[in-house]
């Protein structure tokens, strides 16, 4: 049997090399569809591809935290909210303050002269909301949506821990409703030709909380499943040699919707859940004991993994420094040095804000709000 992998944060704590995988392939494909954005683009454009690992991380922050917070009422124990935002807090606002705080006081370092919105919507959480791309420090979107979220979630489990029905009842309003509305936005921001308007797109519906929640919601059923319904969740796992393929399909098919030179009614409306849903059947193929991804560690994975938030925060500025290097030295942004190296100088950035910033606010956070239940940390 192979040595447990470690998480480099604490070395007493195993991890899971089935979510690290996950994590490090869904951070490694958002610096790719990044870096593409500045021109470091792959062959063939498959880095267009590349959105889709936001919403991974979507499904394993679901699946996380909220097997986190489902934990203590599994067991007939209340949740104790303070130390769960304390944890919180502590795991993301440090080294997202410090990126910050280099986006308003160093603009000459921003991928893009304006900033994507005004301070207080970033430090109250809220600056995904009527949000448009091609401005800096945009892609913390993503941040704002779970911290909305997981600041309603604990009260949503809280409801559903009272009321049965509310269990089923909320994740189908949240998934079916969002359906719902993108269809209704859809209709009504068309584009001039075809389809429906990108830019309006962007600030409606790609960006906005209440049309991006399908992952999320996912990964918490899942995490429900596990904690309240063994038999079921082992039933699932014990599945999961047949759900892979599957799984790639339903994300396959939730791509090719987006195909096209224009974006259609349908890739608005279907494209995120079926990503989603296809990413929810991977999280399952990952934690599978039938399956190799539970127990056979990728080198390497683990830290990029560990490392992951960091790079998330910091990408961009890297990226853009990187593209000015190549360009004031006359190197090819496609050449195969150029893309290695704009990944490369991505992680060793990201790695000296996990060490400087992230790694001592964890470990303070391990002494002053330690969890009760061990479990692999988002």
């Amino acid at each position: 049997m192979s040595e447990p992998v470690i998480d480099p944060r604490f070395q007493d704590r195993e991890r899971q090399p089935g979510l690290d995988l996950l994590r490090a392939l869904a951070i490694i494909v958002v610096v790719i569809y990044h870096a593409a954005l500045f021109g470091f683009k792959l062959p063939g454009r498959v880095d267009r591809f590349g959105w889709i690992g936001v919403d991974l991380f979507f499904v394993l922050s679901g699946y996380l935290i909220g097997g986190q917070l489902l934990t203590p009422l599994a067991r007939d124990q209340r949740i104790n909210l303070g130390r769960f935002f304390a944890r919180r807090a502590l795991r993301i606002m440090p080294a997202y303050f410090v990126v910050l705080a280099i986006y308003f006081l160093l603009p000459s370092w921003r991928e893009y002269p304006d900033m994507a919105q005004p301070l207080w919507k970033f430090l109250l959480s809220v600056q995904n909301i009527a949000l448009h791309g091609g401005t800096a420090f945009s892609h913390a979107w993503s941040l704002a949506v779970e911290d909305q979220f997981y600041l309603c979630l604990p009260f949503i489990l809280l409801l559903a821990n009272r009321w049965a029905r509310a269990a089923i009842i909320i994740p189908c309003v949240i998934v079916f409703g969002g359906i719902l509305l993108r269809t209704l936005l859809a209709w009504q921001h068309p584009a001039e030709i075809s389809g429906v308007s990108f830019r309006d797109f962007q600030a409606w519906i790609y960006y906005p909380t209440w049309t991006r929640l399908d992952p999320l919601v996912f990964g918490v059923v899942l995490a429900a499943i596990e904690k309240f319904r063994p038999p079921w969740w082992k039933r699932l796992t014990n599945c999961a040699i047949w759900l892979w393929l599957p799984a790639l399909a339903l994300i396959s098919f939730g791509l090719w919707l987006g195909e096209g030179d224009y974006l259609m009614v349908s890739a608005a409306i279907w494209q995120f859940p079926l990503v989603a849903l296809g990413m929810a059947a991977l999280l399952v193929c990952a934690l599978s004991p039938r399956l190799p991804l539970r127990h056979v560690a990728i080198p390497g994975a683990a830290f990029i993994a560990s490392i992951a938030y960091s790079a998330y925060l910091i990408q961009k500025l890297v990226i853009h420094l990187v593209g000015q290097f190549c360009s004031s030295h006359d190197i090819a942004l496609t050449s195969t040095s150029a893309l290695i190296g704009a990944e490369l100088c991505v992680y060793l950035a990201a790695t000296i804000l996990f060490l400087t910033v992230e790694r001592p606010f964890l470990q303070l956070r391990h002494r002053l709000a330690p969890r009760p239940a061990s479990r692999t940390d988002r």
